[in-house]
């Protein structure tokens, strides 16, 4: 072999080839990209952490127990209320001076209430259990849920592992009457055919069940009118 071929050889793999501290470097980094990759969906799908629950400010929360008490439900009293200043500038009434006699009447009742987001979602917080779990978005006819969902450490594969499931239902009034309909729900960010679902998906409750006995008559019958805006839930009940 002549001195030239010598070095020719020599210097093809330096040319036409990867060095093997090239090969090791793409070996490493590979390895990095897929664990960085593997812990990501794994912290994200299925070791979900939980929902931080929403905290009213005392002004925030004074308006919500307003919107309660409108609907007939009166909320617990808060551990150490505060008065808070009305609109008008005058002190909001205690619920011992709310308790005194006085005749019965609906002249000039307001019977349209509106729920914010925050405030659904902080209603969830009185559960703690809950609120962690399950969190609630308004947009324009639809409101949308998150829900963690704990598997049974005795299930197969997934067993102690949280599941991420989400869901929308549509929400208007059309035609004289209130419409909710399922859109959807996705598990893992996977939607779910309808027919595990019952067929109801995009199915109007109203319109389905509302005719019979029930839950669902019982609600359209009690609702003027509902709208559901971006961050905003309204419900107008008949007299």
């Amino acid at each position: 072999m002549t001195a030239q071929s010598h070095q020719d050889s020599q210097a093809a793999p330096a040319n036409g080839g990867l060095r093997g501290g090239h090969v090791a470097l793409i070996v490493i980094v590979t390895i990095l990209v897929t664990a960085a990759l593997t812990y990501w969906v794994v912290r994200t799908y299925i070791y979900a952490r939980d929902f931080t629950p929403v905290e009213l400010s005392s002004q925030e929360q004074h308006r919500l127990d307003a919107k309660l008490r409108t609907l007939g439900y009166d909320p617990a009293p808060a551990p150490a209320p505060a008065p808070a200043p009305q609109a008008g500038g005058g002190a909001k009434e205690t619920d011992q001076e709310w308790l005194r006699p006085e005749q019965y009447s609906e002249a000039g009742a307001e019977r349209e209430v509106s729920f914010s987001e925050r405030e659904l979602n902080a209603l969830l917080a009185n559960n703690p259990d809950v609120a962690r779990k399950l969190s609630v978005d308004l947009a324009d006819d639809l409101v949308s849920a998150r829900l963690l969902v704990p598997v049974d450490p005795d299930f197969p594969i997934l067993g102690g592992k949280t599941l991420r499931v989400s869901a929308g239902v549509e929400m208007a009034f059309r035609e004289a009457k209130p419409v909710v309909a399922l859109k959807g729900v996705s598990i893992m960010g996977v939607p779910l055919p309808s027919a595990w679902m019952g067929g109801l998906k995009n199915i109007d409750l109203i319109s389905e069940y509302g005719n019979q006995d029930g839950f669902w008559k019982g609600f359209a019958d009690g609702v003027e009118d509902i709208r559901v805006e971006e961050g905003q839930l309204k419900v107008k009940l008949r007299e």
